[in-house]
């Protein structure tokens, strides 16, 4: 057997498919994965998880191609990182099909909405031990309907993998955490220039050749709606992960709270858990938290923002209340 520190260089394949329906208004102008929360975008979270020894990472874009571009560009990472644009939707395989030349073998591959503790260097060093054409994290969960489910025997082998069945169909309540390791071999078997579910159409022909689970047992959300979203920048203020700032100069709270430059709150007040982005205006008397607030947000006085994202350039009026609302740029509340 090939030893974990001499098997070779690996790449990561991110899938930025899809257009985040379900946080609009916001996505009709900012990608989900450059949606901040705890200080920094959900796509530079993912980013956290990609270990500092990987060769290459690759994006596999489709909506807003090339804002994600950009944004990379100047924002430097650890690594390359190179952008696979698809000219129309292809779905998570035609994704993959499409993004995957010079892949390596195996290669890690990622959603670009996942917030973990999951280690991806154990993940890989799992993958070599078991020899398997796939390695899938897996997370627990009471509510299995949303995502493809597990499942597992001897030696946590996945024999069977159900996407999206309904509860009295689920094998187990171990489901697809969004991160893998892969055999290069895999995308030979995805068919070109269609729409391919790598999930429903793949998977089930790799069952025979051995796919073994990655059991997650600390925290992981899959940051796909508002409601996730803010859960997810909970639990990473809660692992000591949000960004730098704290409680702005001059307001009260206790935070977390992760503030970008230029954010002008003096005499608000902060409940936990918020994200401020850049040139933030919070007015004396208003009160924010649960929530996420993007660049140029401005709350005026004695208003309340609870349980909210607030996209770029949103305004708050004085004496309001924001409950538990997506608000997208420019909006007036």
């Amino acid at each position: 057997m090939v030893p974990v520190e001499l098997a070779g260089t690996v790449k990561a394949l991110v899938l930025i498919g899809g257009f985040g329906t379900r946080l609009r208004p916001i996505t009709y102008t900012v990608p989900k994965q450059l949606i901040p929360l705890a200080g920094k975008p959900l796509l530079y979270h993912v980013f956290d998880l990609i270990p500092r020894d990987v060769e290459e990472v690759v994006l596999a874009t489709g909506y807003k191609a090339e804002v994600i571009d950009a944004y990379v560009r100047s924002h430097p990472t650890p690594w390359p990182v190179r952008t696979v644009a698809e000219s129309e939707p292809l779905g998570t395989g035609g994704g993959m099909k499409n993004a995957g030349a010079g892949m390596s073998d195996p290669f890690y591959l990622l959603n670009s909405d996942v917030v973990t503790s999951g280690d991806l260097t154990e993940l890989l060093a799992l993958h070599r031990r078991r020899s398997g054409v796939g390695t899938m994290a897996l997370a627990e969960v009471e509510d299995t309907r949303p995502y493809g489910v597990a499942a597992l025997g001897t030696d946590d082998r996945i024999d069977a993998f159900v996407e999206k069945p309904e509860p009295k169909d689920a094998p187990s309540h171990w489901i697809n955490a969004g991160f893998a390791v892969w055999a290069g071999s895999v995308l030979d078997r995805i068919p070109p220039g269609r729409a391919v579910s790598f999930e429903r159409e793949v998977i089930p022909e790799l069952l025979p050749l051995g796919m073994y689970a990655f059991r997650l047992h600390k925290y992981w959300e899959d940051a796909g709606t508002p409601e996730r979203m803010l859960r997810s920048q909970q639990l990473l203020f809660g692992d000591g992960r949000g960004g730098p700032g704290g409680v702005p100069a001059g307001a009260l709270g206790t935070g977390p709270v992760a503030a970008a430059p230029g954010v002008r709150a003096e005499g608000a007040s902060f409940g936990p858990f918020v994200t401020l982005g850049e040139d933030v205006t919070v007015e004396r008397g208003a009160h924010v938290e649960n929530s996420i607030l993007m660049a140029g947000t401005h709350v005026e006085k004695e208003a309340m923002v609870v349980s909210s994202l607030l996209g770029p350039k949103v305004r708050v009026r004085a004496g309001h209340r924001v409950s538990g609302q997506t608000l997208g740029e420019g909006v007036e509340a």
